[in-house]
């Protein structure tokens, strides 16, 4: 039995508080030529602001920054060229007053970005290396929120041939893990999300597996999904499609998992997930999105 929320469950998210009640929207804004949707579209500062207001507009709860691509096959890229990329629109959207995360692997610009004021870290790698490790140690006393990801591999090879014996009981395995890991550093749970790894390391017959079992992986932590123009919309809908031509299964995607449990919904169409959200509350909803009791 998959008991309901709190009334007031609360994500504390750097300078911001924000209600998990409700499943939150966290626009996308890649600063990459080479992501796997919109790379390259947005080559200068001022676009990457225009794009972040556009969505503030739409009603976004949280913008992530990446300066690094993490499709499948993408390159490692070093330090100074991937801060190059996000540090002139970190400081923009910083100065916007909606929570801003960071996309990162790397514990050189998880440092910079929080002197910078960012709210939130988002490692796909699931904070796995001992320089992830040793920074989190130093972040006990802040408010920075984190999400931890599953990935089995890295990017540049995880689509190979990725195998599991149970890959849900594997993922939540991790995750517990590394929540538990977090919780020993001194990071409480109010301040972390996690996220099962749609496609990093996975088979489409690996992220239906996940898709059934999302509301027992949220009762870890809260949870957020990452599906939105994946290539398993192109394959569910049996024809072959481009990364922008995917809104309607993203869409769907997004509502599976925010009624099955989901706290947070990142995506690449703003404005339209709001409006699948606010739609589906108000036609009676918000009793479904009242999401589980996350075990503490």
């Amino acid at each position: 039995m998959i008991e309901p929320l709190s009334k007031n469950h609360i994500f504390t998210c750097g300078r911001f508080n924000l209600s998990l009640d409700i499943p939150l929207v966290m626009g996308i804004l890649n600063l990459t030529p080479d992501s796997f949707s919109d790379g390259g579209t947005l080559g200068t500062c001022d676009l990457a602001v225009k794009r972040a207001e556009e969505m503030i507009s739409n009603g976004v709860d949280i913008i992530d920054i990446g300066g690094e691509s993490t499709r499948p096959g993408a390159e490692k890229i070093p330090v100074e060229e991937e801060w190059r990329r996000v540090e002139g629109v970190l400081a923009k959207i910083l100065e916007l007053k909606i929570p801003v995360s960071i996309d990162t692997m790397k514990p050189e610009i998880m440092t910079r970005a929080v002197e910078m004021g960012v709210d939130l870290i988002n490692d796909v790698s699931g904070f796995r290396s001992k320089e992830g490790l040793d920074f989190l140690k130093g972040m006990k006393k802040t408010r920075i929120g984190f999400c931890i990801m599953h990935m089995q591999g890295n990017p540049q090879t995880m689509q190979d041939s990725p195998r599991y014996g149970d890959v849900v009981s594997e993922v939540e395995f991790f995750l517990q893990r590394k929540v538990n890991e977090f919780r020993r550093a001194g990071i409480s749970e109010d301040r972390i999300l996690i996220d099962p790894g749609f496609g990093f390391g996975k088979t489409s017959q690996h992220n239906l597996a996940l898709l059934e079992e999302i509301s027992r992986l949220s009762k870890i932590c809260p949870l957020l999904v990452g599906l939105s123009r994946k290539r398993i919309i192109s394959e569910l809908c049996k024809r072959k499609s481009k990364p922008a031509d995917r809104l309607g299964g993203s869409l769907a995607m997004a509502l599976w998992c925010a009624i099955q449990g989901a706290s947070v919904l990142r995506v690449h169409d703003v404005k339209e997930t709001k409006e699948l959200i606010t739609v589906y509350k108000a036609l009676g909803g918000e009793n479904i999105f009242s999401g589980v009791d996350h075990e503490r």
